[in-house]
């Protein structure tokens, strides 16, 4: 699977990732650059499949990659994970914002539908 590398080490990629998908799913949304929330949408999206799961590993999975916050995980199994039941997939939405202006970056909103 591709992915994008951010311009981060790995194990700096992957705490920011945790950190912004555990921001989308307490906020419902975030505004961030283009790259981020498109890499940010997979794990979303993950994790609201793994609560729609409902499995006690299901929830240790969520629970080890977003640094054991249980609010966060409290949430998804028990807001979101009834909210989309129905739904399969494509769980969350970017909208196109103005660039940045100190680089120019394209800024985007990720949010929940």
């Amino acid at each position: 699977m591709a992915y994008r590398k951010l311009g981060r080490e790995t194990r700096i990629r992957r705490s920011i990732l945790a950190g912004l998908t555990k921001d989308v799913i307490m906020h419902e949304s975030i505004v961030t650059t283009e790259a981020r929330a498109k890499e940010v949408r997979k794990f979303v999206d993950k994790m609201i499949t793994y609560g729609k799961n409902g499995t006690l590993v299901s929830r240790r999975i969520a629970l080890a990659f977003l640094h054991n916050d249980k609010d966060v995980v409290n949430k998804i199994f028990n807001e979101l994970a009834p909210k989309y039941k129905d739904r399969n997939g494509g769980y969350t939405r970017i909208i196109k914002l103005a660039e940045r202006r100190g680089d120019d970056a394209l800024e985007v909103r990720l949010e929940l539908v």
